[in-house]
């Protein structure tokens, strides 16, 4: 397994080592020792998947005070994805880290507690699977509005299909209750 250390040092790209041959491939997706030594070492309680079209951008969402870490990852197709620092007095609040994932890659991207995460859909559809280290919990849900000018997140759609809660999102500055840097 690579992992590649980004511009935010707790955001990671991962790279799992793929074993292939005529008759088609094996990776791990996950094994915990080989994670841990890399920061992502608290037990994964929940399994998500999506399916989406072209053009759908969902996020940027996090939980604040039940904090979630993602473990995220493309089964079928192509998307953009964003982590975005919004812990309050961190080095990095409102930098972004934003890579393609795919099935064709089979990377994954480790989005840490205290991000706001977000992805697009640059395939026809996108099978979208995700492991969490924290109940979802609708209570604590937060949403950060997908075209913040403070962020600046270079999406490359001028259009995207919203639901009408990440349409009415908020810009990061009017958030209440982020998370804070050193708490979480």
């Amino acid at each position: 397994m690579n992992v590649i250390t980004t511009d935010i040092p707790e955001v990671r790209i991962i790279e799992p080592k793929l074993f292939g041959d005529q008759r088609g491939f094996f990776l791990e997706m996950y094994r915990f020792p080989r994670y841990s030594e890399h920061g992502i070492g608290r037990p994964f309680v929940q399994d998500n998947m999506s399916r989406s079209s072209r053009g759908v951008l969902r996020g940027l969402h996090l939980q604040n005070p039940s904090p979630q870490g993602k473990l995220v990852s493309v089964m079928r197709g192509r998307i953009l994805d964003v982590a975005v620092d919004v812990r309050i007095g961190s080095p990095s609040f409102g930098h972004h880290v934003a890579v393609e994932l795919s099935e064709e890659n089979r990377r994954q991207l480790w989005v840490p507690r205290g991000f706001a995460h977000g992805f697009v859909v640059l395939s026809e559809t996108a099978d979208f699977f995700y492991k969490c280290d924290d109940l979802y919990s609708p209570k604590d849900e937060l949403v950060v509005c997908w075209n913040d000018p403070a962020i600046g997140i270079d999406w490359g759609v001028t259009n995207p299909s919203l639901s009408a809660r990440d349409a009415a999102a908020p810009r990061l500055a009017d958030v209440k209750n982020l998370p804070v840097y050193g708490q979480i």
